[in-house]
């Protein structure tokens, strides 16, 4: 079985699919070795570490070469996060998913919101965006490639579960593999997307929305934390290198020494 249909299949077991967010090699590797099943990148985290605010600000190809260098050494799955598609048309966001898929990744999320404005992309010019991306794919041999269609709704709007579940529908049915809705928090608006949408949901992490069998309670198929971890990383190296400063000491440093031995 390739990647590809393995990270398919995860998404209709028993078990939720629980993702550790990666934003180099050796989180990724990290993650992998403490038992997570599939990667997804993290563009925030990606872009953080070498010095920007998230928005595909990145040169794609320099994004692009974190993400191979992911997927080329951990043996488990990997999803891309490749935003909005690093593109100003939908020819050039469907050749950047076609090099995407070029360096071995099982699937990617792409969002709806613009990067240079506020809004989102209209549904119908969106939906011919998706299909686009669908067919390009399996015309390259990419069959059942993973497209994770996230829509910005619960970022952008108020009371936006009536078009999320609108935009959904749409999406799954111009090709969407399954839908991630960032924001989406209440256990009502949960059930309710579930029930009327059939393509598996995707939440994000967030204070209060933490717990994955709570979630896969209440249909919820694909759970992810997003940036949470590396921006708790760099808050830990923040907080050690102000102490080394601070107390011109580094014996800190070495506080859990005794425990590893």
């Amino acid at each position: 079985m390739n990647k590809i249909q393995q990270f398919n299949d995860m998404h209709s077991t028993v078990e939720l699919l629980f993702l550790g967010n990666a934003w180099d090699l050796l989180s990724a590797l990290t993650l992998e070795k403490a038992g997570f099943k599939a990667i997804g990148t993290t563009s925030w985290g990606i872009a953080n570490s070498l010095g920007y605010a998230d928005g595909e600000l990145i040169d794609f190809q320099r994004h692009l070469e974190i993400i191979k260098n992911i997927a080329q050494n951990v043996k488990v799955p990997v999803s891309a996060d490749i935003e909005a598609g690093y593109g100003e048309d939908a020819q050039t966001i469907v050749e950047n998913v076609l090099r995407t898929a070029d360096i071995g990744v099982a699937g990617i999320n792409i969002e709806d919101s613009y990067k240079k404005q506020h809004g989102l992309q209209e549904i119908a010019k969106h939906c011919s965006l998706l299909n686009n991306i669908r067919t390009a794919l399996e015309n390259h041999g990419y069959k059942d490639f993973y497209i994770n269609a996230r829509t910005d709704t619960y970022l952008q709007k108020q009371s936006p579960l009536l078009e999320t579940i609108e935009r959904a529908k749409s999406y799954v049915e111009s090709g969407a593999s399954g839908i991630f809705v960032p924001g989406l928090m209440a256990e009502d608006e949960i059930r309710e997307f579930t029930i009327n949408v059939k393509a598996p949901l995707n939440v994000l992490s967030l204070p209060g929305l933490t717990n994955c069998n709570k979630l896969k309670d209440l249909g919820v198929r694909r759970f992810s934390f997003g940036n949470a971890l590396s921006d708790k990383i760099i808050a830990y190296l923040e907080k050690n290198a102000s102490e080394l400063i601070a107390l011109m000491d580094t014996s800190h440093l070495y506080e859990n020494e005794k425990e590893k031995k």
